[in-house]
């Protein structure tokens, strides 16, 4: 599993990872499974890991007052998993993170990360190059929730991440958007009827 997160730091960066550096990101990572429906993490307790997905589906979302769930992020094979805020401040968490499938993960603490990034350039520069890339795509969520409609939103979800509408329920969908089930059914018979 290691060699997964090698070869995906590897090709994230266009650099070649020493053996060294390997050692290090094995000592740093461990594998962890969760099965479909058991969490990562639970609103309420702070969040003990970062996550990187080898195999699998999973979802972050958080309740409201009302017993809604609002999924703010999915995650598939080669993306990463936790709540930042969380697990960096050492704050208890508002979201929960489950499996949607069978997951398998390499996780790491906080401590094991910063000690990693002491002693691995490429790991740096691979977290450098995903905090631009989530920095960006935060914001393009933001601009899509305020100003797209809603068949706008589902085909720019379509267009930039097609395996979700593969590995999710509808109604996650449906909530990731920020729609009703009944609205993202009748806005995709709008879209594939075009």
């Amino acid at each position: 599993m290691h060699d997964f997160l090698r070869n995906y730091i590897d090709k994230l960066t266009g650099a070649s990872m020493s053996d060294e550096e390997f050692n290090h990101l094995k000592d740093a990572f461990t594998t962890k499974t969760v099965k479909k429906k058991q969490y990562l993490l639970h609103e309420g307790s702070v969040c003990k890991y970062m996550g990187f997905i080898v195999k699998g589906a999973m979802r972050k979302y958080l309740i409201d007052d009302k017993g809604n769930e609002h999924i703010v992020r999915f995650g598939i094979e080669e993306w990463w998993m936790s709540d930042r805020e969380s697990f960096t401040m050492l704050r208890p968490s508002r979201y929960n993170i489950d499996a949607v499938e069978d997951t398998e993960l390499l996780v790491a603490t906080n401590e094991k990360l910063s000690r990693l990034k002491d002693v691995s350039p490429l790991f740096i520069k691979m977290s450098q190059i995903l905090d631009e890339k989530s920095y960006a795509a935060s914001e393009s969520r933001i601009e899509a929730s305020l100003i797209l409609t809603a068949e706008e939103k589902l085909v720019q979800l379509m267009e930039s991440y097609p395996a979700f509408l593969q590995r999710f329920p509808q109604t996650m969908i449906a909530s990731y958007l920020g729609l009703t089930p009944e609205t993202l059914s009748r806005v995709r018979k709008q879209v594939l009827s075009k």
